[in-house]
């Protein structure tokens, strides 16, 4: 079947809509060769259409700058304001392990060293041998960027952190710890200010 030069041309802005729409997805998650460990492009067709990084409408009460995690659906908002938000995919922690409430971002860090809590060592013998602390780098479990969540000037143990095992986006399997894929932590975090408010929504 032939196609008409006014049918194709009738059609082209909603095929490069949507070639449009893949190409912004891919370069969310393009290469970061700067990066103190270099980031490799991750093909945008291995992560699920609705794990990608995007900007939403989000009708919230909290004000631009915040961050909502919306633990039953995996999901975190950086609020924008005017009813805009930016989408993550998370990983979340196991039931019983979660944070919930409001918190603020402490203190924040590049490539992070990693010290299992006290309560981890305790549960188990692995996380032990690492009570001095494991440097930052691509074996870390903290991955690419760190915000420490605080409340009332204490480090709650609770972290928005990236990820060696990306996998794990849209589970429930951490040890309490909100856990994103490397380019989106690097995005969230260069968005985030220390100080920054962030509600955790359970079910």
């Amino acid at each position: 079947m032939s196609i008409s030069r006014r049918g194709f041309l009738g059609g082209l802005p909603l095929l490069l809509a949507g070639c449009a729409s893949t190409i912004n997805d891919q370069t969310n998650y393009a290469a970061l060769p700067n990066e103190q460990f270099p980031l490799k492009t991750v093909p945008v067709e291995n992560i699920k259409p609705e794990l990608r990084r995007t900007e939403v409408a989000y009708v919230t009460p909290h004000a631009a700058g915040s961050v909502v995690v919306d633990t039953p659906a995996r999901r975190a908002y950086y609020i924008l304001g005017n009813g805009r938000a930016i989408r993550y995919g998370v990983g979340v922690g196991r039931a019983g392990l979660a944070l919930a409430g409001n918190a603020y971002v402490g203190r924040k860090a590049e490539w992070p060293t990693w010290t299992p809590t006290e309560n981890m060592q305790r549960r188990e013998e692995r996380y032990r041998k690492l009570a001095g602390g494991m440097p930052g780098g691509p074996n870390n479990p903290l991955g690419a960027r760190a915000m420490y969540l605080y409340r009332g000037g204490n480090d709650t143990h609770f972290r928005i952190h990236g990820t060696n095992q990306p996998q794990s986006i849209g589970l429930a399997m951490s040890s309490g710890c909100i856990r994103m894929m490397n380019h989106d932590v690097v995005d969230l975090y260069s968005r985030v200010n220390v100080g920054a408010k962030v509600v955790v929504i359970q079910a």
